[in-house]
């Protein structure tokens, strides 16, 4: 069966001033039709150019990028994607930050004057399936970084992307607000069933969300180790104590430990 996310032998090299540096190194990757699929690995390692490859932000030195059987050659549309920073325009409302894709995105764009109403509840919809129902006037220098990350999301699955994309989207947050947006997107994702890559540092955030898990090497990146997350479905936060999970992190944790001492 053809992979939805499918990174063949991609080796990316940037050219710079001061010499050349190779991020990635015949890299392999393939993700499943909605699928949660988490990359781990050592900073520097190239787990955010990954990101970039499949969305169609860059283009890879050698090897070849395809998403749902066509080759990505270009800014990619069917993608969302939430960055660590949540990025919201200070001058917009919740509401109007949630909008913004389909002001820019087509079909949406063509016909986001005609259709803004039922656009707009759309937004408040998604805004109350992640705890923000009342908050769509507000700006966001009014809310905490929490729930601006919230609202990032939503933004990122207004269009209904087939695959949401997610580079470190928790990583600024406290422990606790981290844990309940775990809980937040898993909740989305169970519901839409749109794919999933989530590129993080966070172990435990890997292991609760996926069911796949990719551990990087060192630059120049490229996947050394792919581990099923055996933990059964749906998963609570209860499971973050259970013996199997803390298995699988001292694995994966020894596994990166490898990665940075070769």
């Amino acid at each position: 069966m053809t992979a939805f996310v499918d990174i063949d032998g991609v080796t990316l090299t940037y050219r710079g001033a001061s010499g050349d540096v190779t991020a990635l190194r015949g890299t392999s990757l393939a993700v499943g039709r909605g699928e949660f699929t988490a990359v781990v690995g050592p900073s520097g390692c190239g787990k955010s150019t990954l990101m970039r490859l499949v969305t169609g932000l860059v283009r890879p030195t050698e090897g070849r990028v395809s998403l749902d059987g066509a080759a990505v050659d270009g800014p990619v549309k069917i993608a969302g994607m939430a960055f660590q920073n949540p990025n919201l325009l200070p001058w917009r409302t919740v509401t109007d930050n949630v909008l913004l894709p389909l002001e820019i995105v087509e079909p949406y764009r063509r016909r986001f004057r005609a259709e803004k109403k039922q656009y707009k509840e759309r937004a408040e919809a998604l805004l109350a399936t992640v705890g923000l129902a009342g908050f769509g006037d507000r700006f966001p220098w009014e809310l905490s970084g929490g729930m601006q990350q919230r609202a990032s999301l939503c933004r990122a699955l207004i269009h209904e992307p087939e695959l949401l994309m997610l580079d470190e989207p928790f990583a600024a947050l406290d422990a606790f607000t981290r844990e309940e947006l775990w809980c937040v997107l898993r909740d989305l994702w169970e519901r839409i069933g749109f794919t999933v890559v989530l590129v993080t540092h966070d172990l435990r955030e890997a292991a609760f969300l996926a069911d796949t898990i990719h551990v990087m090497s060192a630059r120049p990146g490229r996947i050394v180790t792919t581990r099923q997350v055996e933990l059964p479905r749906p998963r609570d936060l209860e499971v973050c104590f259970e013996p199997a999970f803390v298995d699988l992190i001292h694995e994966l944790r020894g596994r990166i430990a490898e990665m940075r001492a070769a």
